[in-house]
């Protein structure tokens, strides 16, 4: 069983910052890579950020110099700083992972419940 649990969301306003944080439990062997997806009203969700086991990492276009992710491995906890948010940034936040993990180690993607930011004008 892996799981994982989101914090850090909440209200801010445009220009401010906000740090979320995505920490992995359970059952865990390795994980292969953390991101963090979105949902604004009325859209799809999209990708917002990615890191890979090597380190590697991958931006959405219309959050690149604004956003950064990172992880602590020790922690197996992945970080979403968000600097000069925007109203447009404003959607649930969603923690994505793939790890292997479970009593017999398996290939699994683990979501978590989401996150709410709030960017006000």
């Amino acid at each position: 069983q892996v799981q994982l649990v989101e914090s850090g969301g909440g209200l801010v306003q445009a220009g401010g910052s906000l740090r979320l944080s995505c920490a992995a439990s359970g059952i865990i062997f390795s994980i292969n890579a953390m991101g963090w997806y979105r949902q604004a009203p009325g859209k799809q969700r999209e990708l917002v950020a990615v890191i890979t086991s090597g380190g590697s990492t991958n931006y959405a276009d219309s959050v690149k110099g604004r956003f950064t992710i990172s992880r602590d491995n020790a922690k197996n906890t992945v970080y979403l700083q968000m600097n000069s948010p925007k109203p447009e940034d404003t959607a649930v936040y969603y923690c994505n992972a793939i790890v292997v993990g479970g009593l017999v180690p398996t290939n699994l993607e683990v979501w978590g419940q989401g996150t709410l930011v709030t960017v006000s004008s």
